[in-house]
């Protein structure tokens, strides 16, 4: 599934995979982490792109390609037609300088316009001089004698030699792998995206340069070669009987990184149903894999089949070409290449039974290779207008696979994001995917708001422009161009109002709108007003950002729960500050929903009475009236509302009632995000026993009936919701749960050779060590001590794991002190920098942590400066860590304290605790304003047995 879940980061450790950062080799691929267009590979790539000029053009290649000529080698040959468009003595080519260009000729095919009419002859051609490619600029170019004027047609016969990629599966690669039988195999093949068609043969590697192209390449006998068109004829290769060559039918005109080869002994399967005919075409659809691996890939055929009859019919097109082969690569590294008619897998993407993952590649065919980007930054429009089209297609076939979650988990990660004082502070990297994200989530809205119908025509005018003229070209602002037209002929937009405008603001800003409905019971309207959504007070230095947004207002009312009709009002940038006041859409007994679905990317709050009348309707019988996704943004608005202090805690609180009869997954994420995130920030305070025993309460009977209802078969998000349901209840101290758990643990404990593996699962850890004693923290720690180094058995992801858990979980300051101790006083030799650069990170994680962290730094302070003084990382982070995160006012005075006291000690670090007594303010303010609030409520709505045992316990720990 493409989400990263958002609440995977609920739980408190998250270790990445063991392979996640390893070279491309056999038994590690890496596709799980990359889709068709990688967006973070754009940057680099457009800083050394160097633009060719715009004085000549490509009109055809006839290339041939030897790949079996000696070690790692391959030889080729290319015929490039080039057409004049401009006067000049220069032709200019892509090319990476390993490329050994041994030969060259340049002759003219055809003389321009001008001399045809004055009847002079074709004429030779001689070069002057040529330059060839360097590092630093990968450019051949052919200077000629004479020049050459608008209309001229020359052929340019280029023979090259270059080396096949081995460590990677990019370019011209090979690869060899050993198949079930234990024999080994090599395949090669071409995988072009983004400029690695120059890194192959001498062409123009822009997108917008399209040609056609004949494609020949010389084949063992018992190989079979596929490219994006059939094969035209095959030869036997002169003087060598064992070689073939094997001659492509001629493609449409179509760019360098469409270029498609794979050469194999792979072998292939069809499906037992058609795809459609359409456009006068059947499409032949073949699965090829290597013998020992059709097995696997059987139901892929049809998967495919179903999914292209779906597209074919809402693009009403076909993807021009005859056939379209999908093939299964071992150790395969690189992102699916999905070039026109034939598509490169790693072999367990392929075998996936995800239809969402097959839809997404499979649409590149039309958008991306059918039609394809001008240039490279138009890729990101591409990416999120594929992959809102992905969503769709899987919901209409198969709505069980999204499980409820689309657009909610990526809503979720963005509301989060874009509602920081500064988004993308700490992982600038993800901002592409971001705003790829957010757009996918413009072309939903965009859905709604025109209605299915219009979009889909939308979306076939994108796709059948009138593309000779443009060589099938797009920029990013042509879909809505053509959304614009369609919405042209409806009343859907107001006047003055137009898709491309409506679309700028919401994907360019990193902010997203609060919208605020207020009603009026007596006079029966509704004043809808927008302004920018923060989760946090921005700082008073902070200039104040007063963005707006035309914004699409959907509503439906308890009397009527539905909002089929496309048509929404519009809450314009022009009309927001004359307070926008619409008729109210029901009576005062009936609540009204803004934005149901999530049909915009914005939260929405309400005025106390309809906050009131939602919060009771949920705790009453026809809870589920209100569409399961709506109840889910209804709990996540308010929670997240109270946290930025838009809506009075109470009443955020009062939203979570209904949970204890809720049994829906995509209701419950939002409500583990709640408990995680209130949760951390309250921790410590006299409140929090009475937060978790209110958690407690709620999860109770939901992890009871998740238990008694476990099957071998079971959807998948049964098994995550009964794991994030245990993992909190153990978190809030749940006594069966930590019983459990530390039953399970003594295995380990008890274990006669307990370092040569962990015999007990990751979710154990961390309860034991927050809940357990002493004595099986210890043996925790002795197993970081001494994880045996080097060895085959135990993996270094292992260690990681448990470090994490000794350091984030416990809430004993000996624990954490005894930690400290060993790796920074006693400097014990088996934990590194990057270990203890880890414990500081963990410790942020909970009062306990870095409380104990804090006070160990005052009371060790020369030490600690000392023993990192050469180490400015660790000192930094360790500052960082002990002072950061503090939210009540005594963390405030601790801080002061301890800035006062060590004036001018600080050195690199004295900005960081500058800026730590800054966010501590802020926070004291915080919970100044809610904490009594959040205790009221609690003392309010916990059965008094709760409350009785709350305060046994606190007067017991006080003694």
């Amino acid at each position: 599934m493409k989400w990263v879940t958002a609440i995977a980061g609920l739980f408190l450790i998250l270790v990445l995979p063991q392979n996640a950062f390893l070279p491309c080799v056999e038994g590690f691929p890496r596709t799980q982490w990359k889709r068709s267009i990688d967006l973070n590979d754009l940057y680099p790539f457009k800083v050394r792109q160097f633009k060719l000029p715009k004085k000549v053009v490509p009109t055809n290649y006839d290339l041939e390609l030897q790949p079996f000529v000696g070690e790692n080698k391959y030889t080729g040959r290319v015929k490039v037609n080039i057409t004049w468009t401009h006067t000049t003595n220069q032709i200019t080519l892509n090319a990476h300088p390993d490329l050994q260009i041994s030969q060259y000729n340049v002759k003219i095919m055809e003389m321009s316009l001008e001399e045809k009419k004055m009847g002079l002859p074709l004429m030779d051609v001689y070069v002057a001089w040529v330059e060839p490619p360097t590092q630093k600029k990968p450019l051949y170019v052919i200077h000629l004698e004479q020049m050459l004027k608008e209309g001229t047609v020359c052929e340019v016969d280029l023979n090259f030699t270059g080396n096949l990629t081995t460590e990677e599966t990019n370019g011209f690669f090979k690869r060899e792998y050993t198949n079930y039988d234990g024999e080994k195999h090599s395949v090669v093949a071409l995988n072009l995206r983004l400029d690695h068609a120059q890194r192959v043969f001498p062409c123009m590697d822009e997108p917008s340069y399209k040609a056609t192209f004949k494609l020949s390449v010389l084949r063992p006998k018992n190989m079979t070669a596929l490219s994006n068109t059939p094969i035209e004829n095959s030869t036997e290769a002169a003087g060598e009987p064992d070689l073939i060559w094997d001659h492509f039918e001629k493609t449409p005109k179509m760019s360098t990184y469409q270029v498609a080869l794979l050469v194999s002994n792979f072998e292939s399967i069809s499906p037992t149903t058609e795809v459609n005919e359409m456009d006068g075409r059947k499409l032949e659809i073949k699965v090829w894999g290597q013998k020992g691996n059709l097995e696997s890939l059987k139901d892929v055929p049809n998967k495919v089949v179903k999914i292209m009859n779906y597209l074919q019919d809402y693009f009403n097109s076909s993807i021009i070409l005859p056939k379209l082969d999908l093939v299964a690569v071992p150790s395969y590294c690189s992102a699916t290449s999905d070039s026109w008619g034939l598509m490169l897998f790693e072999e367990s993407e392929l075998s996936r039974p995800s239809l969402w993952n097959t839809a997404y590649e499979l649409i590149y065919q039309w958008i991306g290779q059918y039609i394809t980007p001008f240039s490279w930054s138009d890729a990101p429009m591409n990416k999120a207008l594929n992959s809102f089209l992905a969503s769709m297609t899987t919901v209409d076939i198969n709505p069980d696979e999204m499980e409820g979650k689309w657009p909610m988990t990526m809503l979720y990660s963005l509301y989060y994001e874009f509602g920081k004082t500064i988004p993308f502070s700490r992982v600038a990297g993800i901002r592409l995917e971001a705003t790829s994200a957010k757009t996918e989530l413009i072309f939903r809205m965009f859905n709604y708001t025109l209605g299915k119908d219009l979009f889909q025509q939308s979306v076939r005018n994108f796709i059948q422009q009138e593309s000779e003229e443009k060589l099938r070209t797009f920029y990013t602002d042509d879909i809505y161009s053509r959304l614009n037209d369609v919405a042209n002929e409806t009343d859907n937009l107001p006047a003055g109002l137009t898709i491309n405008s409506i679309a700028g603001p919401w994907i360019h800003r990193d902010r997203v709108p609060l919208v605020t409905a207020i009603r009026d019971y007596e006079t029966k309207t509704i004043t809808l007003s927008q302004k920018v959504y923060l989760r946090k007070a921005p700082p008073a230095s902070t200039a104040k950002v007063s963005y707006r947004w035309d914004i699409p207002i959907v509503m439906m009312s308890q009397d009527k729960l539905e909002f089929h009709k496309p048509c929404p009002l519009w809450l314009t940038k022009e009309n927001e500050p004359k307070n926008f006041t619409v008729p109210d859409i029901t009576d005062e007994n009936n609540f009204i929903i803004v934005n149901p679905e999530e049909i915009g990317i914005f939260p929405v709050n309400y005025d106390p009475c309809n906050w009131k009348m939602l919060s009771q309707f949920l705790q009453g019988p026809n809870r589920e009236n209100i569409p399961v996704l709506t109840r889910a943004k209804l709990l996540h608005d308010s929670w997240n509302l109270a946290y930025a202090g838009e809506l009075c805690f109470g009443i955020a609180l009062n939203m979570t009632l209904f949970m204890k009869q809720e049994r829906s997954h995509v209701v419950w994420e939002p409500m583990f995000m709640m408990i995680d995130h209130i949760g951390r920030r309250i921790e410590g305070s006299d409140v929090y026993p009475k937060f978790e025993a209110y958690i407690r309460n709620l999860l109770e009977p939901l992890c009871a009936e998740l238990e008694e209802s476990i099957q071998p078969k079971e959807p998948s998000w049964k098994t995550h919701m009964r794991g994030l349901a245990k993992n909190f209840l153990c978190r809030a101290g749940y006594e069966p749960c930590v019983n459990e758990a530390r039953n399970r643990y003594k295995k380990w404990l008890t274990d006669e050779y307990p370092d040569k593996g962990n015999p007990v699962a990751n979710e154990v850890l961390c309860p034991v060590f927050k809940w357990g004693t002493d004595t099986e923290w210890e043996f925790g720690l002795q197993r970081v001590i001494n994880f045996p180094q080097n060895s085959p058995e135990r993996k270094q992801n292992e260690r990681t794991y448990l470090l994490k858990s000794l350091a984030g979980c416990p809430q004993d300051p000996n624990k954490i002190e005894r930690l400290l101790n060993v790796t920074i006083l006693d400097q014990n030799e088996n934990f590194t920098d990057s270990d203890i650069h880890l414990i500081f990170t963990m410790l942020t994680g909970g009062t306990a942590g870095y409380t104990t962290l804090f006070n160990f730094l005052n009371d060790h302070w020369d030490t600690v400066k000392q023993r990192f003084e050469t180490k400015r990382p660790l000192w930094d982070g360790i500052i960082n860590s002990a002072t950061s995160s503090f939210n009540t006012q005594e963390g405030l005075d601790m801080v002061s304290e301890l800035y006062t006291n060590r004036r001018g000690e600080f050195d690199t670090a004295d900005r960081i605790i500058q800026e730590a007594l800054k966010i501590i303010k802020q926070e004291t303010e915080w919970s100044e304003k809610n904490l009594q609030v959040i205790d009221d409520w609690l003392t309010e709505n916990l059965p008094k047995e709760e409350l009785d045992a709350i305060q046994t316990w606190k007067a017991t720990t006080s003694i």
